[in-house]
């Protein structure tokens, strides 16, 4: 390759056998879990970078059943949202995901910043239930349970909702591990086609993992629980905060 030829093919790595293809990435009957809970205050403020801020100590846990995906198959994905305002504008802060599937692994880290981690989330429908786990390895990091489709809910606060910026703290190390890219980033969900929106009663139960730490942000109260299905395109993001250069208190 010459000096054209690899800049021309640098979008992923392995350069010449990339971990993932180019976007855009469309989604087919994506199912979310969603279940919102209150938590500690002081636990929200430790994990929420700046210049995000928090308007209440909830979070959104999430079980997504991803059947259908271009170019990342067939996974499923947990992890935790958390309620922010930048600006002024409401979205949501990814804290954390768990998944099992190397494709969009790599692509949400390298591409967005989505803090991504292996591990073995599931989703199962049992009879009048849904059932969501986390496993780290053996060890069980989260349980949810919510009530099959009780309550048929209106289309336009859900549409609402996923059509709200979300952020990610994207870093990335230079090769003596300092810091090269250190950036707050924003997406959106785009050319979403809701099928469908159902509440129902709810419990999570978050377990204390060494390295699927779920329960730093400890259920206090179920607050409410979604569960949908969408198709969507992931929107690529853009950077609205640069920490190795931009300083607000100057």
């Amino acid at each position: 390759m010459d000096f054209d030829e690899v800049r021309s093919r640098a979008f992923a790595m392995p350069v010449c056998n990339p971990a993932f293809p180019r976007p855009p990435y469309r989604f087919y009957n994506r199912e979310y879990i969603v279940i919102k809970y209150r938590t500690d205050p002081e636990a929200l403020r430790e994990v929420v970078p700046a210049p995000l801020e928090i308007d209440e100590p909830v979070v959104n846990y999430e079980f997504i059943r991803m059947p259908d995906s271009t170019g990342f198959g067939d996974y499923t994905e947990t992890g935790q949202v958390i309620p922010v305002r930048f600006n002024g504008v409401p979205g949501g802060y990814v804290h954390s995901m768990y998944l099992d599937d190397d494709a969009p692994i790599a692509g949400g880290r390298e591409i967005w910043g989505f803090p991504k981690k292996l591990a073995t989330p599931s989703i199962a429908h049992e009879s009048d239930v849904i059932v969501g786990k986390l496993h780290y390895g053996s060890a069980l990091c989260a349980l949810g349970t919510m009530g099959y489709k009780h309550v048929i809910l209106d289309h336009e606060p859900i549409l609402a909702a996923m059509r709200q910026p979300n952020f990610m703290l994207k870093v990335i190390p230079h090769v003596d591990c300092t810091p090269r890219i250190c950036e707050l980033v924003r997406y959106h969900l785009e050319d979403i086609d809701l099928k469908g929106a159902w509440g129902g009663p709810a419990a999570l139960d978050l377990y204390p993992h060494a390295l699927a730490d779920v329960a730093r942000l400890p259920v206090r109260e179920i607050v409410a629980a979604t569960h949908f299905i969408a198709d969507l395109t992931l929107g690529l993001g853009e950077v609205v905060h640069d920490y190795l250069k931009d300083d607000p208190r100057v």
